[in-house]
Parts: C-alpha cells; sequence; structure tokens
C-alpha cells in the first residue's frame, strides 16, 4: 500500500530525514516512534506532500507520489490528522466534519456522518456547537473524525492521543 524507499527530506538546508525505508501493506497498523525532534512529523508531512522531499521516492498503492500535489495526494485516499489540531473554530462540529468529505459525493456524507459518530459519540452530541468551544480532547476527536469522513485507504496520525483523556 505505502512503499518508502531511501527517503531525504527536510526544511531548507536541513536535512532530517536520511535514507528513510518503509513499507505498509493493506489492514497494517504502524508505529513511528521517537523522541521530541527525530523527525516522525517530518516524515508524515514528506509521505503527504506538505514538505517537499530530497530525494528517495515514496509510492501509494504503486504510484509514485514523491513529487505529487498534496491535493492529488488527498484525492488518491492518503489522508493525514497533523499533530496540531487545526480544527475551524468558528465552524459547527457538522461543518468541520462535512469538510472532511467534500471530495466525496453528497450521498456518501451521511453514512460517514454517521460512521464518526458510533466512534466519537460525544461529536454527535456537539453537532451544532462552534469547534473553537471544545475541549482539547474533543478538538482531536473532531480532527480525526474529519479525516474519517474523507474515506481514507491510509490514514496518517500524527500524535493521536494528544489532549485525549484514558
Amino acid at each position: 500500500m505505502l512503499e518508502v524507499s531511501a527517503l531525504r527530506g527536510g526544511y531548507g538546508a536541513v536535512e532530517v530525514l536520511r535514507g528513510i525505508d518503509l513499507n505498509i501493506g493493506a489492514g497494517e497498523i504502524v508505529a513511528v516512534l521517537g523522541s521530541n525532534g527525530a523527525g516522525k512529523s517530518t516524515l508524515n508531512n514528506t509521505l503527504c506532500g506538505l514538505v517537499p522531499a530530497f530525494g528517495g521516492r515514496v509510492a501509494f498503492e504503486g504510484r509514485d507520489i514523491t513529487r505529487a500535489r498534496h491535493t492529488d495526494i488527498v484525492a488518491a485516499g492518503l489522508i493525514q490528522v497533523p499533530e496540531s489540531r487545526r480544527v475551524f473554530p468558528n465552524l459547527s462540529v457538522r461543518e468541520n466534519l462535512e469538510l472532511g468529505s467534500y471530495r466525496r459525493g453528497r450521498e456518501h456524507r451521511a453514512r460517514n456522518m454517521e460512521r464518526v459518530f458510533s466512534v466519537f459519540p460525544r461529536l454527535e452530541e456537539r453537532t451544532a456547537q462552534r469547534a473553537g468551544t471544545l475541549s482539547g480532547g474533543e478538538q482531536q476527536m473532531l480532527a480525526i473524525g474529519r479525516a474519517l469522513m474523507a474515506e481514507p485507504r491510509l490514514l496518517i496520525l500524527d500524535e493521536p492521543s494528544l489532549g485525549l483523556s484514558p
């Protein structure tokens, strides 16, 4: 599903990723662990096209996406929930979730919304509430729920438990 070989990347002249090799098959759950500053978020952002690769190759479902635009990567079904919550604070919970399904037809929206509510029932209780008034944990649920609305083929979560209570 995702094949990474000899990936290099970073910011400006600073190389953060050096020779990363990774293969993720369909149905696998993979955790990337490391201390702060080790390059986990840079790896995620490079895989999703938000940070350009310096070298190497990234293939998603057999297609080379190393230099693809992030919008094309999203359209292919590779979705990321970034480290910070990044919800739209002035929009309602429902509106934030609907933004996650903008690339999918309306017929999928209601079904996907129900699926998100089954995973995060708290969001259903707060559909009309502005996202900016949610607790940190609820905003994290919303960010993950919005990603699920896109029907991802592969979901990359950066710090997924941030702000969630046990």
